[in-house]
C-alpha cells in the first residue's frame, strides 16, 4: 500500500517541519531529512515562511515559469528514501557514482530526480508501472 497524502498535508507537513526547525524543536527522522533539504533550497524560504493558509492556498503553474516548492522538496525526499533503502536495488551505488562525477551531492539529486521524473512520466503515458531498470539506466548513464 502507499501512502498518499493530500495536496494540504504535504504543504501542512513541510511547513510544521519547516517552523519546528526554526524554533531548534525536536524533529522526527523524516522531518529532519526534509528540513536539510528545505535549507538547500532558500528560494523556498519566502513561501515557507508566510501563513499557512497562503502556503495551502498557492498555486504555482509551470505556464508562469513557477517551480512547485512543494512537488521539488516531495522528490528531494523520495529520493533520500530510495537510497537510504537501496531501493530500487542498485539506485545507491548509481547515486554514488553520478555524485562522485559531479561532486556535488545537491547537484547528482537533482539529475536523479530529472531521471525519475522521466521514468513516472514514460509509466503515467504508458499506464503501467514505473521501471526501476529504465531509472537505474538513466542515473548510470548520467554518471558515465
Amino acid at each position: 500500500m502507499f501512502f498518499n497524502p493530500t495536496l494540504a498535508e504535504v504543504r501542512q507537513f513541510f511547513y510544521h517541519a519547516w517552523h519546528k526547525s526554526l524554533k531548534n524543536e525536536a524533529l522526527a527522522p523524516i522531518e529532519s531529512i526534509a528540513t536539510h533539504w528545505m535549507r538547500q533550497h532558500p528560494e523556498y524560504h519566502a513561501v515557507l515562511n508566510g501563513p499557512i493558509e497562503a502556503l495551502e492556498a498557492a498555486q504555482f503553474p509551470p505556464e508562469a515559469g513557477e517551480s512547485n516548492p512543494f512537488l521539488h522538496l516531495s522528490m528531494h525526499l523520495s529520493i533520500s528514501e530510495q537510497l537510504s533503502i537501496n531501493q530500487p536495488i542498485g539506485i545507491r551505488a548509481a547515486y554514488d557514482k553520478l555524485a562522485q562525477k559531479l561532486d556535488d551531492e545537491h547537484a547528482a539529486q537533482h539529475v536523479v530526480m530529472e531521471c525519475l521524473g522521466q521514468v513516472l512520466w514514460q509509466a503515467q503515458r504508458d499506464k503501467r508501472e514505473p521501471d526501476s531498470a529504465a531509472y537505474i539506466d538513466l542515473i548510470l548513464r548520467a554518471s558515465s
